[in-house]
């Protein structure tokens, strides 16, 4: 558990040595002060021998749990992708719409203290009162999961932010019960380590502003205040008192801004964030974009936002929710984030269900919209952008092997709720209903790549669809039969039908059986033998061969429990209609007794 401060931390001298080299437009200035950590770069910054602990308790006191400042680096490293941790920031804004929030500002600013630069987040939601900032920056709490919330203020909030910078100040504005607050919270990695401390120190102030100046609110004595106020001016970019009351000049009646400042460099020196490539956006480095020559091919595939969003947080933030918002705006650097989903323009866009078998969502049917990537075939982008709870979870995520083009340019996206994000947000957690769910998926794709591959250029592989043919009497779900066409583009078999055994029938496109052998007549407008299938070895056949005849097992398997549970169906219903014939027969036999008596007593 972290504790907060009450005494005035007593400051250890450390020499500073940043590194050197690396882009001087972004390399920070070297301080002189006991402010820095010596070591800027985040995977080095945990690299540090503990001492022994400093703090007994006192006689009759039980010492109570503590959390080394170690422990908020190591912690911080489940996010191996700096986007993924400004994600859990916004989630939380987002989360604040229930609150009455509009919009949530990401944006750079610089340091009063250095004039180094800081990233900054500020939402109008409903604020923190003094009890709800501790929940938010202490560690050894979290709330309680609801459905309709992406994430809480819980152990997120504190990987997110050390994972971006090594410290952060938090300004929050509440009214609650007619009582309006402003709270200030300062969690330091640098003063933490620069002060040898070995427990999680979390100095904080309070103030009541229902009078209309901030009159500060006391748990302890006003020294303990005092205290936290000096450790929050010594370690923060601000000077004075006057300093943090001004920050709450923006934020309105109610509402948090969160300051993240001493930013995390990379190996080179240089800040891992880069503001000064596009002034509306914020980037992640592309040693790929330092080549000096990229084929057309390759300058192509980088321009599409399944690239794009590795490297530009407006191309990620734009796929980050699935459903537009209604009265909520993502404002970064000043431009409102213009929100995107990839199905929207999706050619021969096709809708697949799937009925996870998971016991705690009854009769549960999830939409899976598939289609060619509008670029198709210049370029061979495809995967699933896989949503939970309306947050883009894994991006374009490849469920089909390398090395040949089957799904070549095919796209879905999905809601998956039956499943668990893991604990960065940014993959799920593996269990028998992921497993099941990738198979599906890569059924879905393969079913639709031999439809409709024809639209794009492609010929289906022969032996594939032979064996498929073999398969048409079985009670497998055959091709076509788990697609619902949707809103098709002029041009792309607008009137698509599928017949029993999953042929193919357009007006464009047409495949028949010769002698049980398919074949597929190409459209007007597509080239013919385009990028041909690339020639694996035996061992990627032989691995092919075998998810395909997985995919055959685990739609047979799907079926069976399909089976099973009406089954069940049935059998409670005769239980219940047996059950009923049973009362009823008791009811008749005591009828006729009864008769029986009254008989007998005449």
């Amino acid at each position: 558990m972290s504790r907060f401060v009450e005494n005035p931390a007593n400051v250890v001298e450390i020499l500073d040595s940043d590194d050197e080299g690396g882009d001087e437009a972004s390399k920070p200035e070297v301080q002189n002060d006991d402010r820095s950590l010596e070591n800027r770069s985040f995977w080095k910054a945990g690299a540090f021998d503990i001492g022994p602990t400093k703090w007994a308790p006192s006689l009759g006191e039980l010492e109570h749990a503590r959390v080394h400042p170690k422990f908020l680096h190591s912690n911080a490293t489940s996010h191996k992708w700096a986007f993924g941790a400004i994600a859990e920031l916004l989630d939380n804004a987002v989360d604040e719409i229930n609150s009455g929030a509009t919009f949530v500002k990401v944006d750079r600013i610089y340091s009063k203290r250095d004039h180094s630069p800081a990233l900054l987040f500020l939402d109008d939601g409903g604020g923190m009162d003094p009890d709800g900032i501790r929940k938010c920056m202490s560690l050894g709490y979290s709330t309680k999961k609801t459905n309709n919330t992406i994430g809480q203020y819980g152990n997120g909030f504190k990987t997110s932010t050390m994972r971006l910078g090594a410290d952060v100040i938090v300004f929050s504005r509440s009214s609650r019960n007619g009582r309006v607050t402003q709270s200030v919270g300062l969690l330091s990695y640098t003063f933490l380590r620069k002060t040898g401390q070995d427990d999680v120190i979390v100095p904080m102030i309070d103030f009541d502003i229902s009078k209309n100046w901030p009159d500060p609110i006391l748990y302890g004595t006003q020294e303990d205040w005092s205290s936290n106020l000096k450790t929050i001016l010594e370690w923060s970019p601000f000077a004075s008192k006057d300093d943090l009351i001004q920050q709450f000049e923006d934020i309105g009646l109610h509402g948090t801004k969160i300051m993240i400042f001493n930013l995390w460099l990379n190996d080179e020196g240089i800040y891992e964030l880069n503001f000064d490539e596009d002034d509306e956006d914020i980037k992640l480095r592309d040693e790929t974009a330092r080549l000096s020559k990229l084929s057309k091919k390759v300058a192509d595939t980088q321009a599409h936002i399944s690239y794009r969003l590795l490297h530009s947080l407006r191309a990620y933030a734009s796929m980050l929710y699935l459903r537009k918002f209604k009265n909520f705006r993502i404002i970064l650097r000043g431009k409102p984030v213009e929100q995107f989903n990839i199905a929207d323009e999706l050619r021969n866009p096709q809708v697949a269900i799937y009925r996870p078998q998971v016991s705690s969502m009854k009769e549960a049917a999830v939409k899976t919209t598939l289609g060619f990537i509008k670029e198709a075939p210049a370029i061979g982008v495809n995967g699933f952008n896989v949503y939970h709870k309306n947050r883009l979870i894994r991006p374009f995520w490849k469920v089909t092997s390398e090395g040949h083009s089957r799904g070549y340019g095919i796209v879905g996206v999905l809601e998956a709720n039956f499943i668990e994000p893991a604990h960065d947000k940014q993959d799920f957690e593996r269990s028998s209903v992921f497993s099941r769910l990738e198979m599906k998926l890569k059924q879905m794709q393969m079913e639709y790549w031999f439809v409709y591959c024809h639209l794009i250029g492609h010929q289906p592989d022969p032996g594939y669809l032979r064996k498929l043919q073999k398969n048409i009497d079985s009670p497998v779900q055959t091709h076509g039969e788990a697609f619902q066409q949707i809103s098709p583009n002029p041009g792309h078999t607008a009137n698509t039908k599928f017949d029993q055994s999953g042929s193919h029938m357009g007006s464009q496109g047409r495949t028949v059986c010769n002698n049980g052998m398919p074949t597929v007549g190409h459209p007007p407008g597509f080239q013919t033998g385009f990028d041909q299938e690339v020639a694996c070895g035996d061992d990627s056949r032989a691995i092919d061969e075998i998810c395909d005849e997985n995919i055959q097992l685990f739609m047979r398997c799907e079926q069976y429990m399909q089976r099973e549970s009406e089954l069940k169906t049935v059998v409670d219903d005769l239980e219940k209609q047996v059950a009923d014939t049973r009362s009823r027969c008791a009811e008749l036999s005591s009828r006729i007794e009864l008769m029986k008596r009254q008989k007998h007593v005449r």
